[in-house]
């Protein structure tokens, strides 16, 4: 179904395979017309786009301009296809070309760091199979683009008949960018927000190494920029407090590095362990790679400020209080 946002701007919610079961992506009818992320590569999310752009009067082919908030394969995914179909620039942040998007590319590279990553940190067998078995799922369901156009923090560009900021906003993805329409005080968020769920923040292998770091800084951007409304990635498309939710989610985050200073207060663990305190849900493969990755980026937090010591024991990373 499309929504309205402003002006020339519509949202669509895209099926995918995922527990948040939507996507948002965005459609800007106005020249150049133009795609805010892109969904996964599935039968599902294509004929979804297809029938949104011919309900505005549009195809494939129309589409002059697609830019993408991140790298995750759910915004990421038709890039390349809808590159080929219609003759599309892709843009992206110029942080996010460096780092994030360059996964895709050298997935068969970085595979086997991938899963040292964990496995340093505590995930052992059946677990490390079935992660590397849902990374060649999402792998299959991401089409890159050929060529990459970066867009750079503070530039300018022209959405709806109107000027939008660029704003970097890291944590969920170490390129993470946002569009700032200063007028309307109207954000494309992407995932650096999400009403109901706290945005995945997890240290990997290839990300900057303080992502949590990263995150608050994000979120206390969020809150001084306090907009009207923001378009957000998932359980959207709108989220009306913006600013309350970003002084929860900076709540949410100190009591989650609490219960890490206080699990680790009480006896050393190397974070897969602790990842069980920090989510004792049972959890399939997939969720425990996220959960181990967001522990990763909590512990790390702490050490980077000073209140853990990291010793490597054995076969693994294990952390301790400093005093």
């Amino acid at each position: 179904m499309l929504t309205h946002v402003h002006g020339t701007l519509y949202a669509l919610q895209v099926p995918i395979p995922y527990p948040m079961r939507f996507v948002t992506v965005l459609i800007d009818t106005a020249r150049p017309v133009t795609l805010i992320d892109a969904a996964l590569d599935t039968p599902e999310a294509q004929a979804a786009i297809e029938s949104a752009l011919g309900e505005l009067g549009l195809h494939w082919e129309r589409i002059e301009r697609v830019i993408i908030t991140h790298h995750h394969p759910d915004h990421y995914g038709l890039a390349g296809l809808i590159e080929e179909r219609s003759g599309a620039t892709v843009h992206m942040l110029d942080l996010d070309i460096a780092r994030g998007e360059r996964y895709w590319r050298m997935w068969e590279q970085w595979l086997a760091g991938h899963r040292r990553h964990f496995e340093d940190h505590g995930m052992r067998g059946e677990l490390l199979t079935e992660m590397e078995s849902e990374s060649r799922r999402s792998r299959e369901r991401v089409h890159p683009a050929s060529r990459l156009l970066p867009l750079r923090q503070g530039e300018r560009i022209e959405l709806t008949g109107l000027p939008w900021e660029v704003l970097w906003l890291p944590g969920h993805a170490d390129g993470h960018l946002g569009l700032w329409q200063a007028d309307q005080r109207l954000l494309i968020a992407g995932d650096a927000i999400l009403p109901r769920i706290s945005p995945n923040v997890g240290l990997y292998a290839y990300t900057r190494p303080d992502p949590l770091g990263d995150y608050l800084s994000t979120l206390r951007t969020l809150h001084d920029l306090a907009p009207r409304r923001s378009v957000v990635g998932h359980y959207g498309p709108f989220l009306d407090d913006t600013r309350e939710r970003a002084a929860e989610l900076l709540a949410h985050h100190a009591e989650r590095l609490d219960l890490c200073r206080a699990e680790l207060c009480a006896r050393p663990q190397h974070a897969f362990e602790l990842s069980f305190a920090m989510f004792p849900r049972d959890l399939s493969a997939s969720a425990r790679r996220f959960a181990l990755a967001e522990t990763l980026a909590h512990v790390e937090y702490l050490r980077l400020h000073g209140e853990l010591l990291r010793e490597w024991q054995g076969h693994v990373w294990v952390y301790r209080a400093t005093a």
